[in-house]
C-alpha cells in the first residue's frame, strides 16, 4: 500500500503539525510491537505460552527481564504493555535496538487447536523479518521531531542536515570495496549514530580523510598540486588526524564537525567518479 498524507497532515491543520511527540511516539511503538507479536514474529526469541505446556522459553531464555537488564543495563523496561509510557527517548530507542536483533519471521510451524492455543512455530527467517520490523517503525521514526531512522544494522540513526540527504542514500560506484567502499559506509553509519559521541564523529570523519589519503596518489594525476593539497588541510590542521600545539582547537566541534564529515564525503564521491571515469576504458 503506497504511503499517504492524509488531509490535516497534508494541508498544515494538524494540531501537531508533520511530527510527533515523544508520547504519540510511545503508542504508535506499542502498536507496532504488539502487532509483530500477535504474529509470532517474537516467539523464536521470546517463547510463547501453551495451554498445555505451559510457558516454552525462546532461545534467550527464561528470563526475558534479566536478558533486557543484562543488554541494555536498565531495569523495568519489560514487559513492554506495562512499562512504555515511562520510557525516555533513550530507553525506547534501545529497545528498538533490542527487539531488532531479537525479531525473526516466522516460517513455519502447527496450530494447536485446543482452547484456541495458537500458532506454535518452529522455523524462523532473520532478515525478511528484522526487515519488515525495520519498514514498519520507520513509518513513524521519519516523523518523530527532525526525523530518525532504524538503519538496515538495527541502529538508530539520527536526522541528516538538510541537504545531505543525496550524500546517505547514494552509493559510491563500487571501485575498491575494501580500502574505500565498506570505510565509508563505516563512517556514515558511525556518524549517523543517535548515541554518537564528538569523539566518534572526530573518528568517523578520520576514517573518511584516511580514504581521501589512500586515494591520493591518483587524485595527483586529476588536480593540480594546490588543490590536492587543499584537500587535506582540514584534516591535517583542525584536531583531526594529527595531536600537537599546531592544531586548531578553539571551534565549536558540535557545529563544524557536521561540516567536515560531509565535506569530506562530497569529496571522496567526486574523487571516486572522476578517478574510475578517468580509469574507464
Amino acid at each position: 500500500m503506497s504511503e499517504k498524507r492524509y488531509y490535516s497532515i497534508r494541508t498544515g491543520k494538524h494540531p501537531l503539525g508533520s511530527k510527533l511527540n515523544l508520547d504519540t511516539l510511545l503508542k504508535m511503538f506499542l502498536s507496532i510491537f504488539c502487532d509483530f507479536e500477535r504474529r509470532g514474529y517474537f516467539q523464536e526469541a521470546f517463547g510463547h505460552t501453551c495451554v498445555d505446556a505451559g510457558w516454552v522459553p525462546g532461545i534467550i531464555g527464561e528470563d526475558i527481564s534479566a536478558y533486557f537488564l543484562i543488554k541494555l543495563r536498565k531495569d523495568n523496561l519489560w514487559k513492554i504493555n506495562d512499562n512504555y509510557l515511562g520510557y525516555t527517548e533513550e530507553d525506547l530507542f534501545d529497545v528498538i535496538e533490542l527487539l531488532f536483533d531479537c525479531v525473526s519471521k516466522p516460517i513455519d510451524g502447527w496450530y494447536h487447536s485446543y482452547g484456541d492455543c495458537g500458532m506454535h512455530y518452529k522455523t524462523f527467517e532473520k532478515k525478511p523479518g528484522q526487515d519488515e520490523f525495520r519498514n514498519k517503525l520507520n513509518e513513524v521514526l521519519k516523523d518523530y521531531k527532525d526525523g530518525y531512522e532504524l538503519s538496515k544494522t538495527g541502529e538508530i540513526w539520527a536526522p541528516v542536515v538538510s541537504g545531505m540527504e543525496v550524500l546517505f542514500e547514494s552509493e559510491l560506484p563500487e571501485y575498491d570495496e575494501e580500502n574505500i567502499n565498506r570505510r565509508v559506509a563505516s563512517a556514515r553509519d558511525i556518524f549517523r549514530r543517535h548515541s554518537s559521541s564528538l569523539e566518534d564523529k572526530r573518528n568517523a570523519i578520520k576514517m573518511l580523510a584516511d580514504v581521501l589519503e589512500f586515494l591520493r596518489p591518483k587524485l595527483k594525476t586529476i588536480l593540480s598540486a594546490n588543490d590536492e593539497k587543499d584537500l587535506f588541510e582540514i584534516a591535517n590542521s583542525f584536531g583531526i588526524r594529527h595531536h600537537n600545539l599546531k592544531q586548531k582547537t578553539g571551534y565549536d566541534q558540535s557545529v563544524w564537525f557536521d561540516w567536515m564529515f560531509y565535506y569530506y564525503l562530497a569529496t571522496i564521491d567526486t574523487a571516486v567518479r572522476l578517478i574510475a571515469k578517468q580509469e574507464k576504458p
